[in-house]
């Protein structure tokens, strides 16, 4: 396991991420080592990592619509309007532990929803964020309890709630693959399967919000602190969040409404995050208001404001594909397995570990589970784990390396709206508090999890 090309893969990516080297040319640098380690050879390894970025050309056009539908949903003026309220409150003395709280669970709220109620997923935190900057400062909130608490809306809800993106993650890719594995899931119950790992995520929100990052923290007030903060409670455009904001009006909040319930029915029926959000962009360009003249501008401005996403989500996939073309995920598997030696307690731990490896290197849940469930279930089954620990040990093996990947758009979103002006580190102060508050409780919960059953 030590000589693994795929464990060495995702150590090299990491280390250099650590070290401050973009995570693109870490992904790339990563894949080409992994490639080499294997023995594919420099052409073998840049045709599978060509072919992943093919591969990633729809995530790369689900993010530009997704962008398109989150800057239309700013100029409507819904999450200035949200700002406006939570600054004008400061501005006004309100400054207590009351209106921290509110904002903190505010906060959660929306990433939640963002993954199944209004599934923007990601788009909304670089429009909602940049304008509350001045808020968080004022109370000298620490910015990684920002990113702990986006993260944590964004991991818990998918790999608990089976609806929106949570209905991708655990029925139609972890029961489905569980299914074709060997296992009747007919009466499993994914909810109660990861009710457990889910209460260890938040034990790690809980901790980052009373433990780690409860002390105040300050930050300079830069310039863009001070227009976002004019923009939101004098209504006027916000340029440098890539939100031109319009006036508030009833008119606007109301299509802004149907907007979303429109991409949200789309997205249920077509299971299609695409068409949900072109569908609700029509609808803004429909009522005008998005006007037709503003369209490119408005899609333009998204696209910018998802691209560099976009483009790390892209790279990850073609590191994922020089990583499945060593052909040794497989043997990392089995190499842990000699481990095991019939003890349910050390296999599940060690099956959880090499989940957290290779979601950490794919960056992505989604991509993992069909990589290891086909290994882990006769594995499971075969050690005498009931049909809900292994549901639980495979979903949790996948969910875990998601918060705290540096090629994770868990990761990568929050860094997009803390990070804008520039006193927001994306390693530092979103992989690595992400990774210590989440994936080490996820990794303990999954285990407990797994022995309980």
């Amino acid at each position: 396991m030590t000589i693994n090309a795929v464990l060495l893969a995702v150590v090299i990516m990491l280390g250099l991420s650590l070290s401050r080297v973009h995570v693109v040319l870490s992904l790339l640098i990563g894949a080409l080592a992994g490639g080499l380690l294997a023995g594919l050879g420099i052409t073998d390894t840049l045709e599978a990592f060509q072919e992943g970025i093919r591969n990633g050309a729809q995530i790369a056009l689900s993010y530009a619509l997704l962008g398109a539908f989150a800057v239309a949903i700013a100029h409507s003026g819904l999450p200035q309007s949200l700002a406006g309220a939570v600054i004008k409150r400061i501005d006004a003395g309100g400054t207590g532990g009351m209106i921290k709280y509110m904002l903190f669970a505010g906060l959660i709220t929306m990433s939640c929803f963002s993954q199944n109620l209004i599934p923007i997923h990601i788009a909304f935190i670089p429009l909602l964020v940049p304008p509350l900057l001045l808020a968080f400062n004022r109370m000298q909130i620490d910015r990684r309890l920002i990113a702990c608490l986006l993260t944590f809306g964004l991991v818990t809800t998918y790999m608990f709630i089976p609806y929106g993106f949570g209905d991708i993650y655990l029925n139609q890719i972890m029961l489905k693959n569980v299914g074709e594995a060997g296992i009747d899931i007919a009466n499993i119950s994914v909810v109660k399967a990861m009710a457990i790992p889910a209460l260890g995520m938040l034990v790690g929100l809980l901790t980052a919000v009373f433990i780690s990052y409860r002390k105040p923290r300050q930050y300079k007030q830069v310039a863009i602190d001070k227009e976002a903060h004019d923009a939101v409670v004098e209504g006027d455009s916000l340029s440098k969040t890539a939100a031109g904001a319009q006036s508030q009006s009833k008119l606007k909040t109301l299509v802004a409404l149907a907007a979303i319930v429109t991409a949200f029915v789309v997205q249920l029926y077509t299971d299609s995050l695409l068409l949900g959000s072109m569908f609700g962009f029509a609808v803004f360009m429909a009522t005008g208001v998005v006007k037709w003249r503003e369209a490119d501008t408005v899609f333009n401005d998204g696209i910018k404001l998802m691209a560099m996403i976009g483009f790390i989500m892209i790279t990850a996939q073609g590191f994922a594909e020089v990583m499945k073309a060593t052909g040794e995920i497989a043997p990392l598997i089995d190499g842990a397995t000699n481990l095991f030696a019939g003890n349910k307690a050390i296999a599940a731990l060690v099956m959880l570990g090499i989940g957290l490896v290779v979601t950490m290197g794919i960056g992505s849940s989604f991509s993992t589970i069909p990589i290891i469930a086909a290994i882990y279930v006769p594995l499971c089954i075969s050690l005498g784990f009931s049909p809900l620990a292994t549901v639980a040990i495979i979903g949790t093996a996948g969910a875990l390396g998601d918060a705290g990947s540096p090629a994770s758009d868990s990761t990568l979103g929050p860094t997009s709206g803390l990070n804008i002006d520039g006193q927001h580190d994306h390693i530092k102060d979103s992989v690595v508090p992400t990774f210590l508050h989440y994936n080490i409780p996820l990794l303990i919960f999954g285990w407990i999890a797994a022995m309980v059953l």
